[in-house]
């Protein structure tokens, strides 16, 4: 085994709710308000719903191997020259969502906050710290997360708190005044994008402690996460209407300037600024540990934390080309990606389990 580090529960349970809530706390509200308009909030717990199934599956596929991460039980369920292949396949898949993280906070800064800066600057400086926490190993990534979330939390009840004076519950009345075909459409990015990027952690249940109960605890970091993100949708919803919210590339961004106690506390956008590069840093690091990891279990490397540094300039290269602008990139991202995201959350552990189930009613005969 290349990784021998090991995770407890607990900081499992909290990387899953940062990777959960990852770049959607930024992004999410304006796909469901898109589609299902004042019904937003409506998509975003129907999302959850399908999503938490989607983990739940995802689990199921972890507890029948939990020694093997998913490289290894590729090859032992579907043989070596298969299992290489869909392994290489995620694995891509997995870059192709690193890099996509990437190029997310480098428009992100250069529109909002240091806008004369050059993109490729700021895609640099934010792998290199990754890279030096990846050369620690999977154990200072946890611990990191374990630091960050109690002031993800406080930073996240301060928001919430700052934004009540601003809600207008007009603002989501009629209830289903287009009936229930648009939240189902709304519901399709809500539950892909955070909830079924957690393949991912199919990589690292063998690092975790006490894996009889990694399920449990798998779905219910997920569920944490969903909460904080059904929650931003709806406060995107009551405070700028569904209509500025899926016209707005960063709603929750725009919603944080929204705060406004007694004009002495204002402009408190810094706060969903620091909360999302918390997120984002905590996701992109397992995205690219997994890639890391995979790669060196692939090409059979007897080391894999040296890969980090050139992993992390690869990346950063590619996300400068991942899309011309941000106008291809957002239609992309919610036309094509959720389709993309079922491949490998649903389609991969069904294939799986499947052969799985094949392999032990061979054994039995």
């Amino acid at each position: 085994m290349l990784e021998k580090g090991k995770i407890n529960i607990r900081q499992f349970t909290i990387l899953v709710a940062l990777l959960t809530v990852g770049d959607s706390i930024l992004i999410l509200p304006a796909v469901p308000a898109t589609e299902a308009k004042q019904d937003a909030w409506i998509s975003g717990i129907v999302g959850l719903l399908i999503g938490l199934l989607v983990v739940y599956l995802v689990g199921t596929v972890g507890r029948k191997y939990p020694g093997l991460n998913l490289i290894e039980y590729n090859a032992k369920l579907l043989g070596t020259w298969a299992g290489t292949a869909v392994s290489i396949v995620f694995l891509a898949y997995i870059f192709y969502n690193a890099a996509g993280l990437v190029r997310i906070i480098g428009d992100f800064m250069t529109t909002h906050i240091i806008p004369e800066t050059p993109i490729d600057a700021i895609h640099i400086l934010f792998l290199s710290v990754i890279a030096m926490g990846l050369r620690l190993g999977l154990e200072a990534v946890a611990r990191a997360g374990e630091i960050f979330f109690p002031w993800f939390v406080l930073l996240f009840l301060g928001l919430v708190l700052f934004l009540i004076p601003q809600i207008d519950p007009k603002q989501v009345q009629p209830v289903f005044a287009e009936g229930i075909k648009p939240v189902l459409r709304g519901s399709l990015f809500s539950a892909s994008n955070p909830y079924m990027e957690l393949v991912a952690f199919l990589m690292i249940f063998p690092y975790v402690n006490r894996t009889e109960k990694i399920r449990k605890y798998f779905v219910s970091g997920a569920l944490l996460g969903g909460i904080v993100l059904v929650i931003m949708i709806a406060l995107s919803v009551l405070v700028l209407g569904y209509d500025y919210s899926s016209r707005n590339m960063y709603p929750s961004y725009t919603l944080a300037k929204q705060i406004s106690i007694g004009r002495f506390i204002e402009r408190l956008e810094a706060i969903m600024a620091v909360m999302w590069i918390i997120t984002l840093f905590i996701k992109t690091s397992i995205f690219v540990y997994v890639i890391q990891l995979g790669l060196a279990q692939v090409l059979k490397l007897k080391e894999f934390r040296a890969l980090a540094l050139p992993l992390v300039f690869i990346i950063a290269a590619s996300a400068t080309y991942f899309s011309p602008n941000i106008a291809h990139f957002s239609q992309y991202t919610t036309a094509y990606w959720p389709y993309f995201d079922m491949t490998f959350s649903i389609g991969m552990p069904l294939l799986l389990l499947g052969a799985y189930a094949v392999r032990q009613r061979g054994e039995g005969i």
